[in-house]
């Protein structure tokens, strides 16, 4: 299996529901570092898993839709609890509709699969991994 992986930051802001999220309740910031793993068996045509630059642009566009906003008046997310598992479900699938739109490139239909992982700091982060 090749992988790439390419890397940016966001920072967002939002609150929880739920007693289980003790001050977090309230609504306060996350600053995460983003790392979007691209997979595929065996390589494109021009040995390559993806246009790293094109995975970069991208990881980039779709982390725009979110940055510097605050969660919970966006209607995308309305009735959601923002955890980190749920936002890198959330990027992951937005990278994936990418895909079969074509804006990684001609060999990006090759993927077989993206894990996005968002680092809340050095000692916590949470991944989700799905097939393309």
């Amino acid at each position: 299996m090749f992988a790439i992986t390419v890397r940016d930051r966001m920072m967002i802001a939002h609150s929880f529901r739920g007693e289980i999220f003790g001050p977090a309740q309230r609504l306060h910031g996350a600053t995460y570092v983003v790392d979007a793993t691209f997979r595929r068996t065996e390589l494109d045509d021009d040995g390559l898993v993806v246009d790293i630059g094109l995975a970069t642009k991208n990881l980039n566009e779709v982390l725009a839709e979110l940055n510097y906003r605050n969660l919970d008046d966006e209607p995308a997310f309305a009735g959601v609890n923002t955890s980190t598992e749920y936002l890198a479900k959330h990027v992951a699938d937005r990278l994936v509709e990418r895909v079969h739109s074509g804006a990684l490139g001609p060999g990006a239909p090759g993927l077989t699969g993206i894990a996005v992982t968002l680092r809340e700091s050095d000692v916590a982060w949470a991944s989700y991994e799905r097939e393309v």
